[in-house]
């Protein structure tokens, strides 16, 4: 992941898109978390979860503008590194865990999208725990004006939350996360494995 994130970093394109990439994913993060929201029963938690992750979206979409003000408008597909696996990154995870956790605990719909949230969204927080040091350091290690300081901090005590959230849920909330992590990590080596692709065939 480190090479690969130098290789993007020297190049202001392509980390324009990557900026843009990952402002797509924390948004359509943070859609997925108000989607499961309970008609009536939401916390406080879910929604600051919620607006948290729109403003990462907002805040790597600014950074952006340190590098071409001109560069990446919108999330259209020649605007963001590996459009397609990209875009169904987060849904599939979605729709795999419904489906695991629908064969493991039988739940009504109301609670399988919340169960949902609840897993998908610590998989996620796991996954950025250990994306956004990385990126970080690369940054700093190339002396960037691109930052993502504040979003690191923010990401480590949403998987504090999270485990909370999952404490309260099940006492058997591990085992279930385990199998959802592993899905997690065969749909994030298959975005990498298209980011690495789309750059090498542009190359």
């Amino acid at each position: 992941m480190y090479n690969l994130l130098e290789t993007i970093v020297q190049d202001h394109i392509l980390h324009a898109k990557w900026l843009n990439t990952l402002s797509f994913m924390e948004n359509a993060g943070a859609r997925k978390i108000s989607a499961c929201e309970h008609p009536v029963l939401v916390s406080q938690i879910q929604l600051k979860h919620a607006a948290e992750e729109h403003r990462h979206a907002y805040y790597l979409k600014k950074q952006i503008s340190k590098l071409n003000p001109e560069l990446c408008k919108n999330y259209g597909s020649d605007e963001v590194l590996a459009s397609r696996s990209t875009r169904q990154y987060l849904h599939m995870l979605d729709i795999q865990t419904c489906r695991y956790l629908q064969s493991q605990l039988n739940l009504s719909r109301e609670e399988l999208k919340y169960a949902a949230y609840l897993f998908v969204t610590y998989a996620i927080e796991v996954r950025a725990d250990d994306l956004y040091p990385v990126y970080q350091e690369v940054l700093t290690k190339a002396n960037h004006k691109v930052m993502v300081k504040s979003i690191i901090l923010e990401e480590e005590g949403h998987l504090e939350e999270m485990i909370n959230q999952l404490n309260e849920f099940s006492d058997h909330w591990k085992s279930y996360a385990e199998h959802i992590q592993r899905i997690e990590e065969d749909l994030h080596q298959q975005w990498i494995n298209a980011i690495i692709q789309e750059i090498s065939f542009q190359n």
